[in-house]
């Protein structure tokens, strides 16, 4: 009987550390690279559908690790926020990603257009950012169409 005790007891014991070992055991989880979510976001912005892969994108990340992202990346910090910034900027008909000195203009038609400059923490503009809120303060904004006219340069090259 002692030494059956003994056995139950080594293999409960047994499935203890098993089970320690497994909870931590750290997981892998995928995390897609910043510059592809960026280029998803420059390019095809004003797709909805674009703005839904980068959503879901997101949305299947672990909570902590979005935390541990934005908290631990400087520079990067800023285009993780940019980036999530755009789930709150879908009521726009057309949304641009410039990133400096302005991070978005928005456009909605009918109504107007926002120059829009996504801030963490302490909200602290750069000079640039500075003078571009000035001139738009000021309505120093211009719609500026350039054309361009056709250079014939295939025409000017001879080729014998």
């Amino acid at each position: 009987m002692e030494i059956l005790t003994i056995v139950l007891i080594a293999i409960v014991a047994f499935l203890v550390v098993i089970v320690i070992g497994l909870l931590l055991q750290p997981k892998k989880v995928e995390v897609p690279e910043i510059e592809e979510m960026e280029e998803k976001l420059r390019f095809a912005l004003a797709s909805e559908t674009s703005m839904r892969e980068v959503q879901n994108d997101l949305k299947n990340l672990p909570n902590q690790l979005l935390l541990s992202i934005t908290r631990s990346l400087g520079k990067r910090t800023g285009k993780l926020n940019e980036l999530m910034a755009t789930f709150e900027l879908t009521q726009y008909d057309r949304l641009f990603y410039l990133g400096d000195p302005i991070d978005f203009i928005g456009i909605k038609y009918g109504e107007g257009i926002d120059f829009i400059e996504v801030k963490t923490g302490r909200f602290r503009l750069t000079e640039d950012e500075k003078k571009l809120r000035d001139l738009i303060e000021d309505g120093m904004v211009n719609y500026v169409p350039l054309q361009v006219e056709r250079i014939g340069i295939a025409e000017e090259v001879d080729l014998q």
